[in-house]
Protein backbone atom coordinates (compact mmCIF):
# COMPACT_ATOMS: atom_id res chain seq x y z
CA UNK A 1 0.00 0.00 0.00
CA UNK A 2 1.20 3.53 -1.08
CA UNK A 3 2.25 5.22 2.19
CA UNK A 4 0.29 7.33 3.67
CA UNK A 5 1.42 11.05 5.01
CA UNK A 6 -0.42 12.40 7.81
CA UNK A 7 -1.08 16.33 7.18
CA UNK A 8 -2.19 18.25 10.29
CA UNK A 9 -1.65 21.54 8.81
CA UNK A 10 -4.61 22.83 6.04
CA UNK A 11 -1.93 26.00 4.55
CA UNK A 12 0.22 22.72 4.09
CA UNK A 13 1.56 23.64 0.37
CA UNK A 14 1.38 19.72 -0.54
CA UNK A 15 -2.68 20.62 -0.48
CA UNK A 16 -2.41 23.27 -3.01
CA UNK A 17 -4.21 20.93 -5.28
CA UNK A 18 -7.46 21.03 -3.51
CA UNK A 19 -7.43 24.79 -2.48
CA UNK A 20 -10.90 26.18 -2.57
CA UNK A 21 -12.44 23.90 -4.48
CA UNK A 22 -16.05 25.93 -4.80
CA UNK A 23 -14.06 28.88 -5.82
CA UNK A 24 -14.33 28.45 -9.63
CA UNK A 25 -12.83 31.31 -10.96
CA UNK A 26 -9.37 29.90 -8.27
CA UNK A 27 -9.74 26.29 -9.86
CA UNK A 28 -10.54 27.72 -13.66
CA UNK A 29 -6.96 29.25 -13.46
CA UNK A 30 -4.82 26.43 -11.28
CA UNK A 31 -6.64 23.35 -13.03
CA UNK A 32 -5.77 25.20 -16.44
CA UNK A 33 -2.07 25.94 -15.18
CA UNK A 34 -1.41 22.56 -13.72
CA UNK A 35 -3.30 20.39 -16.55
CA UNK A 36 -5.09 18.64 -13.26
CA UNK A 37 -8.62 17.90 -12.12
CA UNK A 38 -9.81 16.76 -9.10
CA UNK A 39 -11.94 13.83 -8.83
CA UNK A 40 -14.44 12.98 -5.27
CA UNK A 41 -15.24 9.89 -3.98
CA UNK A 42 -14.22 6.03 -4.45
CA UNK A 43 -16.52 5.25 -7.27
CA UNK A 44 -15.66 8.39 -9.48
CA UNK A 45 -11.79 8.19 -8.28
CA UNK A 46 -11.66 4.67 -9.36
CA UNK A 47 -13.26 5.36 -12.32
CA UNK A 48 -10.47 8.12 -13.38
CA UNK A 49 -7.61 5.89 -13.07
CA UNK A 50 -9.20 3.48 -14.71
CA UNK A 51 -9.71 5.90 -17.67
CA UNK A 52 -6.10 6.36 -18.01
CA UNK A 53 -5.91 9.40 -16.00
CA UNK A 54 -2.22 10.01 -14.28
CA UNK A 55 -2.98 10.47 -10.41
CA UNK A 56 -0.70 13.37 -8.69
CA UNK A 57 -2.21 12.65 -4.94
CA UNK A 58 -4.74 11.87 -3.22
CA UNK A 59 -6.71 13.54 0.20
CA UNK A 60 -8.39 11.62 2.68
CA UNK A 61 -9.96 11.02 5.68
CA UNK A 62 -8.03 7.61 7.31
CA UNK A 63 -11.24 6.07 7.03
CA UNK A 64 -10.86 5.31 3.27
CA UNK A 65 -7.52 3.97 3.67
CA UNK A 66 -9.73 0.45 3.79
CA UNK A 67 -12.67 0.73 1.02
CA UNK A 68 -9.65 2.23 -1.37
CA UNK A 69 -6.92 -0.25 -0.26
CA UNK A 70 -6.44 -1.99 -3.59
CA UNK A 71 -6.34 1.51 -5.69
CA UNK A 72 -3.64 1.99 -2.97
CA UNK A 73 -1.45 -0.70 -3.60
CA UNK A 74 -0.58 0.14 -7.22
CA UNK A 75 -0.58 3.95 -6.82
CA UNK A 76 3.04 5.74 -7.24
CA UNK A 77 1.74 9.07 -5.62
CA UNK A 78 1.53 10.94 -2.53
CA UNK A 79 -1.35 10.03 -0.29
CA UNK A 80 -2.41 13.28 2.36
CA UNK A 81 -4.61 11.76 5.46
CA UNK A 82 -6.18 14.88 6.91
CA UNK A 83 -9.49 14.81 9.31
CA UNK A 84 -12.82 15.94 8.48
CA UNK A 85 -12.13 19.74 9.87
CA UNK A 86 -8.85 19.78 8.17
CA UNK A 87 -10.70 18.57 4.78
CA UNK A 88 -13.15 21.59 4.86
CA UNK A 89 -10.89 24.06 5.62
CA UNK A 90 -8.70 23.34 2.32
CA UNK A 91 -11.70 22.68 -0.22
CA UNK A 92 -14.14 25.15 1.69
CA UNK A 93 -17.19 21.99 1.94
CA UNK A 94 -17.67 19.00 3.99
CA UNK A 95 -16.43 16.51 1.64
CA UNK A 96 -19.43 13.66 2.50
CA UNK A 97 -17.16 11.40 0.37
CA UNK A 98 -14.21 11.49 2.18
CA UNK A 99 -11.83 11.03 -0.32
CA UNK A 100 -10.20 13.52 -3.49
CA UNK A 101 -8.06 12.64 -5.84
CA UNK A 102 -6.14 15.23 -8.08
CA UNK A 103 -5.23 13.89 -11.53
CA UNK A 104 -4.04 15.22 -14.81
CA UNK A 105 -5.68 15.90 -17.74
CA UNK A 106 -4.95 14.20 -20.93
CA UNK A 107 -4.87 15.75 -24.18
CA UNK A 108 -8.27 16.62 -26.21
CA UNK A 109 -8.37 14.73 -29.33
CA UNK A 110 -9.38 16.50 -32.82
CA UNK A 111 -13.29 16.91 -33.68
CA UNK A 112 -12.47 14.75 -36.58
CA UNK A 113 -11.00 11.80 -35.05
CA UNK A 114 -14.07 11.57 -32.19
CA UNK A 115 -16.58 11.69 -34.78
CA UNK A 116 -14.92 9.19 -36.97
CA UNK A 117 -16.51 5.86 -35.34
CA UNK A 118 -19.58 7.53 -34.34
CA UNK A 119 -22.95 6.76 -35.30
CA UNK A 120 -24.94 9.33 -32.57
CA UNK A 121 -23.39 12.30 -31.33
CA UNK A 122 -24.45 15.38 -29.35
CA UNK A 123 -23.53 18.62 -29.80
CA UNK A 124 -23.41 21.02 -26.92
CA UNK A 125 -23.71 24.90 -27.34
CA UNK A 126 -23.04 27.39 -24.57
CA UNK A 127 -24.19 24.88 -21.89
CA UNK A 128 -21.87 26.88 -19.46
CA UNK A 129 -23.36 25.06 -16.23
CA UNK A 130 -21.20 22.38 -14.43
CA UNK A 131 -24.13 20.70 -12.94
CA UNK A 132 -25.79 20.31 -16.44
CA UNK A 133 -23.16 19.31 -18.18
CA UNK A 134 -22.23 16.44 -16.04
CA UNK A 135 -25.82 15.23 -16.15
CA UNK A 136 -26.29 15.84 -19.57
CA UNK A 137 -23.09 13.31 -20.21
CA UNK A 138 -24.34 10.57 -18.00
CA UNK A 139 -27.89 10.99 -20.07
CA UNK A 140 -26.05 10.28 -23.08
CA UNK A 141 -23.45 7.57 -21.99
CA UNK A 142 -26.12 5.78 -20.40
CA UNK A 143 -28.52 5.68 -23.55
CA UNK A 144 -25.95 4.55 -25.90
CA UNK A 145 -24.83 7.54 -27.46
CA UNK A 146 -21.35 7.33 -29.13
CA UNK A 147 -19.73 11.05 -28.55
CA UNK A 148 -19.77 14.60 -27.45
CA UNK A 149 -18.61 17.94 -29.25
CA UNK A 150 -18.62 21.56 -27.14
CA UNK A 151 -18.67 24.67 -28.39
CA UNK A 152 -15.80 26.26 -27.05
CA UNK A 153 -17.32 28.23 -24.35
CA UNK A 154 -19.40 25.05 -23.27
CA UNK A 155 -18.66 24.17 -19.35
CA UNK A 156 -15.50 21.67 -18.91
CA UNK A 157 -16.65 18.37 -18.08
CA UNK A 158 -13.18 17.65 -15.97
CA UNK A 159 -14.74 20.34 -13.13
CA UNK A 160 -15.08 18.83 -10.00
CA UNK A 161 -18.72 19.13 -9.96
CA UNK A 162 -19.51 17.96 -13.52
CA UNK A 163 -17.29 14.49 -12.85
CA UNK A 164 -19.46 13.99 -9.32
CA UNK A 165 -22.76 14.42 -11.26
CA UNK A 166 -21.93 12.30 -14.02
CA UNK A 167 -21.15 9.55 -11.49
CA UNK A 168 -17.84 9.43 -13.69
CA UNK A 169 -19.46 9.03 -16.91
CA UNK A 170 -17.61 11.85 -18.62
CA UNK A 171 -14.42 9.42 -18.57
CA UNK A 172 -16.60 6.82 -20.15
CA UNK A 173 -18.56 9.09 -23.38
CA UNK A 174 -15.56 10.75 -25.86
CA UNK A 175 -15.95 13.59 -26.25
CA UNK A 176 -13.39 17.28 -28.00
CA UNK A 177 -13.89 20.98 -28.37
CA UNK A 178 -14.37 22.94 -31.25
CA UNK A 179 -11.77 25.59 -31.78
CA UNK A 180 -14.10 27.84 -33.97
CA UNK A 181 -18.12 28.00 -32.98
CA UNK A 182 -19.12 30.24 -36.12
CA UNK A 183 -17.58 27.66 -38.89
CA UNK A 184 -17.12 24.64 -37.20
CA UNK A 185 -21.30 23.17 -37.44
CA UNK A 186 -20.99 22.80 -41.30
CA UNK A 187 -17.65 20.56 -40.74
CA UNK A 188 -20.31 17.84 -38.73
CA UNK A 189 -22.63 17.50 -41.22
CA UNK A 190 -19.63 17.42 -44.19
CA UNK A 191 -18.83 14.13 -42.27
CA UNK A 192 -22.11 12.66 -42.89
CA UNK A 193 -24.11 13.86 -39.77
CA UNK A 194 -27.62 14.73 -40.04
CA UNK A 195 -28.18 18.44 -38.03
CA UNK A 196 -30.88 18.34 -35.34
CA UNK A 197 -31.39 21.21 -33.64
CA UNK A 198 -33.72 20.71 -30.51
CA UNK A 199 -36.11 23.17 -29.73
CA UNK A 200 -39.03 24.07 -27.83
CA UNK A 201 -40.96 25.77 -30.80
CA UNK A 202 -43.90 25.03 -31.54
CA UNK A 203 -43.15 25.10 -35.52
CA UNK A 204 -40.66 22.65 -35.27
CA UNK A 205 -41.18 18.93 -35.98
CA UNK A 206 -41.80 16.23 -33.30
CA UNK A 207 -38.40 14.53 -33.27
CA UNK A 208 -39.84 10.68 -33.47
CA UNK A 209 -41.00 12.26 -36.74
CA UNK A 210 -37.70 12.99 -38.71
CA UNK A 211 -36.66 10.33 -41.11
CA UNK A 212 -33.89 8.70 -39.57
CA UNK A 213 -30.29 8.37 -40.77
CA UNK A 214 -27.42 6.70 -40.45
CA UNK A 215 -25.14 9.30 -38.65
CA UNK A 216 -27.22 11.88 -36.47
CA UNK A 217 -26.01 14.64 -34.68
CA UNK A 218 -28.21 16.10 -31.56
CA UNK A 219 -28.02 20.05 -30.79
CA UNK A 220 -28.23 20.89 -27.44
CA UNK A 221 -28.72 24.81 -26.40
CA UNK A 222 -27.72 27.07 -23.67
CA UNK A 223 -29.58 26.59 -20.08
CA UNK A 224 -31.31 29.73 -20.73
CA UNK A 225 -31.61 31.49 -24.48
CA UNK A 226 -31.86 27.53 -26.02
CA UNK A 227 -29.65 27.71 -29.50
CA UNK A 228 -28.24 30.56 -31.14
CA UNK A 229 -30.17 31.15 -34.68
CA UNK A 230 -27.20 30.59 -36.42
CA UNK A 231 -26.87 27.02 -35.04
CA UNK A 232 -31.23 26.79 -35.82
CA UNK A 233 -30.17 28.14 -39.11
CA UNK A 234 -27.59 26.02 -39.62
CA UNK A 235 -29.25 22.22 -38.52
CA UNK A 236 -30.77 20.52 -41.17
CA UNK A 237 -34.00 20.10 -38.84
CA UNK A 238 -35.62 21.30 -35.83
CA UNK A 239 -36.70 19.38 -33.27
CA UNK A 240 -39.21 19.15 -30.50
CA UNK A 241 -40.07 17.00 -27.77
CA UNK A 242 -44.00 17.04 -28.03
CA UNK A 243 -45.58 18.36 -24.52
CA UNK A 244 -48.54 17.13 -23.52
CA UNK A 245 -51.50 18.99 -24.92
CA UNK A 246 -52.61 20.66 -20.86
CA UNK A 247 -48.74 21.29 -20.32
CA UNK A 248 -49.40 24.86 -21.33
CA UNK A 249 -52.64 25.32 -19.46
CA UNK A 250 -50.63 24.37 -16.37
CA UNK A 251 -47.69 26.98 -16.87
CA UNK A 252 -45.28 24.80 -18.42
CA UNK A 253 -44.46 25.32 -21.65
CA UNK A 254 -40.56 23.44 -22.26
CA UNK A 255 -37.88 21.02 -20.23
CA UNK A 256 -35.29 21.85 -18.45
CA UNK A 257 -32.10 21.12 -20.70
CA UNK A 258 -31.20 17.92 -18.79
CA UNK A 259 -34.60 16.26 -18.98
CA UNK A 260 -34.70 17.42 -22.49
CA UNK A 261 -31.97 16.01 -23.66
CA UNK A 262 -32.06 12.69 -21.91
CA UNK A 263 -35.78 12.59 -23.78
CA UNK A 264 -33.93 13.14 -27.46
CA UNK A 265 -30.93 11.28 -26.08
CA UNK A 266 -33.20 8.13 -26.05
CA UNK A 267 -34.95 9.43 -29.05
CA UNK A 268 -31.62 9.75 -30.94
CA UNK A 269 -30.28 6.26 -30.53
CA UNK A 270 -33.60 4.36 -30.85
CA UNK A 271 -34.10 5.43 -34.39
Amino acid sequence: MADLIPVPDPADPRLADYVRLRDVNLRRSLEAAHGLFIAEGEKVIRRAIAAGHPVRSLLMARRWAGPLADVLSGLDAPVYVVDDAAMESVTGFPVHRGALASLERLPLPPVADVLATARRVIICEDIVDHTNIGAIFRCAAALGVDAAVLAPRCADPLYRRSVKVSMGAVFALPYARMTDWHNDLPMIRDAGFQLLALTPASDAEPIDDVKPADRRALLLGSEGDGLSSRWLDQADHRVRIPMDETARERGVDSLNVVAAAAIACYALTRS
